[in-house]
């Protein structure tokens, strides 16, 4: 190929070499990947035998998807490591390949989406496919948990520091499956209806709020969040085992998160007064279904989600007043009704009130969505 005088070659020769454009070739060179060696007296380009080389590896780079100014940016490391012993790929080639590969794993994740929604259109009964659609329509593919998250953020107590706040929507936001069955982009898709419908008939997610966001201090419900959370792993453990509710660490770590934020001590008292506020909390139990659909391997039992954790832990806590009943109970308030020790710490903090963190439903009514039963 290079065997002028001068021992270089044509444009044309170079394109036809590699199998290229002669179009191709003189874009490159245009944007000064593969510079010329000179021109000809009738200004012609003219390339040198490294042109081969550098013409290859451009076009092994582009053929990997990478664009056109990363290519330069690898081509401009190498140019500047020539003739140094020992030097090999750099960091400019190793950050573009990575970087294609988290690119490439967001498009196969949205084709997995989209895959799943399509087949979740096509499997339903045609009756059902408009209601389906406007459903997977308003999710975007792959989904983001961005209206999850400001649910969540609107529930939580004003002022919670963002440790505790970031703590909290990892455990209550569920990432959405990389590789989707249509049942899990369905639970996904009315999880985001949910959401982005006031809980309540317009009142937004304060509606849905638990007493125990009248804590005074924004520290004081970070205590409890953390509290909370630990007790949550202890019972979804339970859970995973199948174990019914009974009392343990997991029981005496929730019962004391809401003790050391109200003040109180743990006496069978506080329990029953406890028990009693956290069952007439407001709930959202359609929220962790869907959450479990989402996060539970197909065909598997259910992951334990905050939700069904803070059930187990009623239930045990429940049972256990139950249990306590039967021996006598604690001694009553003057007026009959709060046990003494809880009535001093609502003394001492008249805003508190003994209610769930992490409710499971607002049962308000239950409303159509697309033709979706939405329970509130």
């Amino acid at each position: 190929m290079f065997s002028s005088h001068d021992g270089l070659c044509t444009i044309g020769e170079l394109a036809e070499h590699l199998g290229v454009s002669v179009k191709t070739v003189r874009f490159y060179s245009d944007r000064g990947l593969l510079p010329e060696a000179s021109r000809s007296a009738g200004g012609h380009r003219r390339y040198g035998p490294d042109a081969v080389e550098r013409l290859g590896l451009i076009r092994s780079l582009r053929g990997l998807d990478l664009p056109v100014p990363e290519v330069r940016r690898i081509l401009d490391e190498q140019d500047a490591q020539s003739g140094r012993e020992g030097a090999g790929a750099g960091g400019a080639l190793e950050d573009a390949v990575a970087g294609r590969l988290r690119a490439l794993g967001s498009e196969l994740a949205a084709l997995r989406w989209r895959e799943a929604a399509l087949r979740l259109v096509q499997e339903c009964p045609p009756a059902e496919r408009p209601d389906r659609l406007r459903l997977v329509g308003a999710v975007a593919a792959p989904p983001n948990t961005a209206s999850l998250a400001r649910f969540w953020r609107s529930w939580l107590p004003p002022r919670m520091p963002a440790r505790s706040v970031t703590a909290f929507l990892e455990a209550a936001v569920p990432p959405p499956p990389d590789d989707p069955l249509p049942a899990q982009v369905l639970a996904f898709a009315r999880l985001h209806a949910f959401v982005t419908r006031p809980c309540g008939g317009g009142a937004g997610a304060g509606s849905c709020q638990p007493r125990a966001h009248g804590v005074t201090g924004a520290r004081a419900s970070a205590v409890l969040y953390a509290g909370l959370a630990e007790a949550y792993d202890l019972a979804g453990a339970e859970l995973r085992r199948g174990a019914v509710p009974s009392p343990g660490e997991a029981l005496d770590g929730f019962v004391g998160a809401y003790a050391s934020t109200y003040g109180a001590r743990d006496t069978p008292a506080f329990r029953r007064v406890l028990a009693g506020r956290l069952a007439d909390d407001p709930r959202i139990d359609r929220y962790w279904e869907l959450t479990a659909e989402v996060i539970s391997a197909p065909g598997g039992p259910p992951e334990p989600t905050p939700g069904s954790a803070h059930d187990w832990l009623l239930a045990a806590l429940e049972a256990r007043v139950e249990v306590a009943a039967g021996h006598g109970g604690a001694r009553r308030g003057p007026v009959g009704e709060a046990p003494v020790s809880l009535a001093r710490a609502e003394s001492a903090r008249p805003a508190l009130g003994g209610a769930s963190a992490l409710p499971s439903a607002c049962r308000v009514r239950t409303e159509t969505f697309g033709g979706e039963g939405r329970q509130q």
